[in-house]
This record gives C-alpha cells, sequence and structure tokens, in this order.
C-alpha cells in the first residue's frame, strides 16, 4: 500500500473544567503551567491518550500504559522479543537481522510504531544489541491554554483506619488534590508524507488516526479528570 499521499495539519481544541488534566510529578503533580501562567499538557500525554483510544478499537500498540495494557508484558523490551506479542528475539539481535527488517516488522505490527515512530534499544549477551531509531511521519506539539489557569487545591483526608483493629478512627490529612477551574487548550500536530515512506503510514492510518481525535478523552476518566471534565470541542 501506498504511503500518506499528502502533508496533514490538524488542531485540536479542548475544554477543561474542575479537572487535573496533565499533573507534573515533580511539583507535587499539580497542573502543568508555564512561567507566564498558561496551562500545558505534554506531547507524552497526549500521544498517551492517542494510543489508548486506538487500543479500544483493537489496534495493535506496541507502548501500553501499565494500567491499559493488554497483553501482559512486564516491559518494552518484552512485547518487543515476545513470539506471541512482538517480533521474537531474534529481530533485536544485530547477527540474526538488519535494521531495515527489524524496521519493517515493527512498521507493520503496531500502528504507533508507524505513526509516531519508536527507538528500539535493547543490550544482549555478548554486546549483540541493538539501536534502531525509527522517526515517524506524525507529530503533535504540547498543548496549552488560550489564556492563564486558576488552579484550586484542595486537602483530602480519610474517614477510615488504614492499619490496626479499627477500633480507633481519625480523618487524616492524606494530601492534596490540585484542579484547574476552566479553561480552553489547543494543541497543533501535521502528518508529513516524506517521513511516512520509510514507515508506510498510509491514507488508511491517517484516516484513523482523524477518527480518534475528536474521541481523546472517552474512557479516559479518573478521580483527576471527572467524566465530562475535559472535552474536545474542534479538530
Amino acid at each position: 500500500m501506498m504511503s500518506l499521499e499528502n502533508k496533514i495539519d490538524f488542531a485540536i481544541i479542548f475544554s477543561v473544567k474542575n479537572a487535573n488534566p496533565n499533573g507534573d510529578p515533580l511539583n507535587g503533580n499539580r497542573p502543568r503551567i508555564d512561567y507566564d501562567g498558561y496551562g500545558e499538557i505534554t506531547d507524552v500525554c497526549l500521544k498517551r491518550k492517542i494510543r489508548n483510544r486506538l487500543m479500544a478499537k483493537e489496534y495493535s500498540i506496541f507502548v501500553q500504559s501499565d494500567e491499559n495494557k493488554t497483553d501482559g508484558m512486564p516491559s518494552l523490551k518484552a512485547r518487543a522479543e515476545s513470539d506471541e506479542f512482538g517480533l521474537g528475539k531474534d529481530a533485536f539481535i544485530r547477527t540474526q537481522t538488519t535494521p531495515d527488517k527489524t524496521v519493517k516488522l515493527a512498521c507493520e505490527k503496531w500502528l504507533d510504531v508507524r505513526t509516531f515512530g519508536q527507538l528500539f534499544a535493547f543490550k544482549n549477551t555478548a554486546n549483540d544489541g541493538v539501536s534502531i531509531p525509527i522517526r515517524g511521519p506524525v507529530s503533535i506539539q504540547s498543548a496549552f491554554s488560550v489564556e492563564p489557569v486558576s488552579v484550586t487545591s484542595t486537602q483530602i483526608t480519610k474517614s477510615v483506619s488504614g492499619e490496626g483493629d479499627g477500633t480507633k478512627k481519625s480523618s487524616d490529612t492524606m494530601g492534596m488534590k490540585h484542579r484547574v477551574d476552566k479553561a480552553v487548550y489547543v494543541t497543533y500536530g501535521s502528518m508529513n508524507p516524506q517521513l511516512s515512506e520509510r514507515t508506510e503510514f498510509n491514507n488508511d492510518d491517517a484516516e484513523t488516526i482523524k477518527a480518534v481525535l475528536p474521541k481523546l478523552f472517552e474512557g479516559d476518566a479518573s478521580s483527576a479528570r471527572p467524566e465530562g471534565s475535559m472535552a474536545v470541542k474542534k479538530v
């Protein structure tokens, strides 16, 4: 099948209301904010949501988050080398294959690899490991709010005993919960036909990606992002 024929640029506009769209682990899991007060959601976070939507449609995905993985593989290396779920060990042993062959097999098997690319860097015995970079044709930028955001922080407590015999109960402070009160975010991305030639990302793949973008936050609800608190307004 032919690779992508024409360059495709896209933008996603989405709303956030009383949710933490992307917590910063280096800042107490507060919503990410730049130095000017604008909210930020990283490209890594957005790609993860795209992968989750593709997995929900039963596409084969290489980079699976722990809470959504479907094959039980404990690591990317284990998934890649699995005979059942990956390419087998020989595909990542330098003396048993070529980088071009491994790239072709990986792109044929996993939609996210031929979409976003991937670095396969695995160490094997006797210095026979591989480092195979694949540059994907689809890129997406971090999303930023159109205006500075207001963040509300709330203490959360427990109402039951976590230890002991249960005779002594207290509402001890457990931590903080943070949320963006209300904001609109925008992100931009593109699909590059030149880069699609190596991964064989094609027009059908592009339509698949375009179809999941409006549904980016479906099935993504959590205590930090309650159902309906994040919604795509326009693509």
